[in-house]
């Protein structure tokens, strides 16, 4: 399954919004195109949407954009995942855009593969894994990050189960990493965001891996609740692993000088269309949160398995 395709001089797109109830697709003519596909968050997930920018500035080259322009507003479109700074800089300083964004296409292909086979390792039969958020092949171009790990795991004949939980307020556990599971036909069950540090406490959970929109100096940055699972890993004494390319990590920065993205109010107001609390309610909806290295047991990247830097 690819999330993004180049076919006939536009970027194709699995419309991650229609999930699950339709598998459907956009095509993006133009930069202005990939621009909103991102805000809306019809692409999705740190490697996708560096990707995705990458044909973003490609299409922009095709078409004779200026180019210093087309890098601006992209890079804005979403300002936390480093994947979609680290990729346009890429195409920007390439003599071909388009050559380069489909040579990064299948680097993330590779990428993900090897993450897969190096996280598998640490994956014993029999083992119970959580995640949150969705790290999985619709995150990438193909294959997945944390449930790369799962998938290689899987082929390789483990008997494995998944725990996936809902990851409010747009439910891409939910919606996205169930169903990507279900695809395989790899056992998995979904459970509210609230129930983990208690599942962790009756010994049901014996593995956590996630990934990453941003890995810097002192910790990680990952989908909002993902703090929440670390610190009740921690408690309980559950490995907590991310998988993540090297694209993710930005070795310069402090992971706690991240800019963290706000998003719409009525994300949190409405679930499934229906409003969930009074009208005028006002709202605090960051994208994601922080965690910090001491909580994290270790990092999964094609190049192996390392320490938090």
């Amino acid at each position: 399954m690819r999330t993004l395709e180049w076919e006939d001089n536009k970027l194709k797109l699995i419309d991650q919004t229609k999930i699950p109830d339709e598998l459907s697709y956009v095509y993006c003519e133009n930069y202005e195109d990939v621009i909103v596909a991102i805000k809306d968050m019809i692409v999705r997930g740190a490697p996708a949407i560096g990707v995705a920018a990458a044909f973003g500035m490609a299409l922009a080259y095709l078409a004779g954009e200026d180019m210093e322009k087309a890098a601006e507003e992209i890079k804005a479109a979403r300002p936390t995942a480093i994947n979609l700074f680290w990729a346009v800089d890429r195409v920007a300083k390439s003599e071909d855009p388009l050559e380069e964004a489909l040579k990064m296409y299948q680097e993330d292909i590779d990428t993900n593969l090897a993450i897969g086979r190096h996280g598998a390792e640490i994956i014993e039969d029999g083992d119970t894994i959580l995640t949150h958020c969705n790290a999985g092949a619709l995150a990438c171009v193909d294959y997945g990050t944390a449930l790369g790990v799962v998938r290689s795991a899987f082929h390789q004949g483990k008997d494995i189960n998944v725990i996936c939980d809902e990851t409010r307020p747009r439910g891409q556990g939910a919606r996205l990493s169930v169903w990507e599971m279900q695809q395989e036909g790899i056992p998995v069950k979904l459970i509210p965001d609230v129930a983990s540090g208690y599942l962790m406490s009756q010994y049901k959970i014996n593995k956590i891996v996630i990934g990453a929109d941003r890995i810097a100096k002192g910790g990680v940055v990952n989908k909002i609740g993902s703090l929440m699972v670390a610190l009740a890993a921690n408690h309980f004494h559950v490995p907590f692993y991310v998988a993540a390319p090297l694209s993710t990590f930005d070795f310069e920065a402090s992971i706690f000088d991240t800019e963290i993205e706000e998003r719409d109010a009525d994300e949190v107001r409405y679930y499934g269309g229906c409003r969930i609390c009074p009208e005028g309610t006002e709202v605090i909806n960051p994208a994601f949160d922080i965690i910090p290295k001491e909580l994290i047991t270790g990092i999964i990247t094609e190049e192996g398995i390392i320490d938090p830097i």
